[in-house]
């Protein structure tokens, strides 16, 4: 078990060291890389480590193995920049008592409104403007899995289809007789696979995890081909209540870090923060080094009869500040 942990970072490190740090658009399918939970995006997106919950499917599905009720569900909503609307979801389902390991379902999708645009045409100008417009989208479905091998080991995978349809285009094809003008459909799938690790010290509530996500072959539209946002995450939490006897009776303080490779951004570290009062009232902040546009995170979240409502707030400094709602039903 130790050595399946220390290989795992191993190949992470050399991963990590071997690539440049100029690594701007590099890859498609971007809706994979934006965060909707508002749980996980107060706290910084320090979640790797994150147990209890369906929602660890979005950034370590090994964090499935402990859901604690039979059923986990969570629902995401929030507006993007550019009144982007992005929906998300996951689900966990416990049969047996966990004896055979949890499943998952997630899905995010993802409107981008109706886009105004220009086509190729065979005039003067070379094109002419499209008053109906288009209303590109984004598809992705997950089936996870997570089993606890041991009371301290837990691993976690998930295969998933994202799709991203953009629309028909006019678009020249050129042959040695003649130039026509071609409709096409730009509409385009992938399988794409999750897995990751999740090992508890025995130290407290000391946890390591490890997740990779959006593992896939290349794609293309056309000519160029481009990769999904292929994501390696090294996480570390701890309940800093556990080091006060007594006081984790009514209060808990998780404090998560994360350090993230992405394919297409330069690497960067997440720090957050979950206080809890009589399991009931619930504080998180966060902060996310080496990104332009924004750094720290905030939200609350209320939970109560097997009932969260969760929020998040992320300031940004050009776009407009992004709100994010949850609610998640345990039973």
């Amino acid at each position: 078990m130790k050595r399946t942990i220390v290989i795992c970072a191993v190949i992470c490190s050399l991963v990590w060291s071997v690539s440049g740090q100029d690594k701007w658009a590099q890859t498609g399918f971007q809706f994979l890389s934006v965060n909707t939970n508002a749980r996980a995006t107060a706290m910084g997106n320090a979640f790797t480590t994150a147990e209890f919950t369906s929602e660890a499917l979005f950034y370590n599905p090994a964090g499935l193995a402990s859901v604690p009720g039979m059923v986990d569900i969570s629902l995401s909503q929030m507006e993007w920049i550019a009144d982007i609307n992005h929906m998300a979801g996951t689900l966990a389902y416990k049969p047996f008592g966990g004896r055979f390991g949890v499943i998952g379902f997630s899905f995010q999708s993802v409107d981008y409104g109706e886009i105004y645009f220009t086509q190729v045409a065979d005039n003067e100008q070379g094109f002419v403007d499209v008053t109906g417009g288009k209303e590109p989208s984004s598809l992705m479905l997950g089936l996870g899995y997570g089993r606890e091998l041991s009371d301290r080991f837990s691993i976690g995978g998930q295969i998933k289809y994202a799709s991203q349809n953009l629309g028909y285009s006019y678009v020249p094809v050129y042959s040695t007789a003649d130039t026509v003008i071609e409709e096409r459909e730009y509409d385009l799938g992938v399988v794409a696979f999750d897995f990751g690790t999740l090992y508890r010290t025995g130290y407290k509530s000391l946890k390591f995890g490890m997740s990779v996500r959006n593992f896939a072959r290349e794609v293309k539209y056309e000519k160029e081909g481009f990769q999904l946002p292929l994501t390696f995450r090294i996480g570390v939490s701890m309940d800093a209540t556990d080091l006060i006897p007594g006081l984790s009776k009514h209060h808990s303080f998780l404090i998560s870090f994360d350090a993230v490779h992405p394919r297409s951004h330069p690497e960067f570290v997440a720090v957050g923060g979950e206080y809890v009062f009589m399991d009931m009232l619930i504080l998180r902040a966060g902060y996310i080094s080496n990104h332009e546009e924004y750094d720290l995170t905030a939200g609350f979240g209320i939970k109560r009869f097997g009932v969260e409502i969760d929020y998040s707030y992320v300031p940004f400094s050009i776009f407009d500040n992004i709100n994010r709602f949850t609610a998640k039903f345990s039973f």
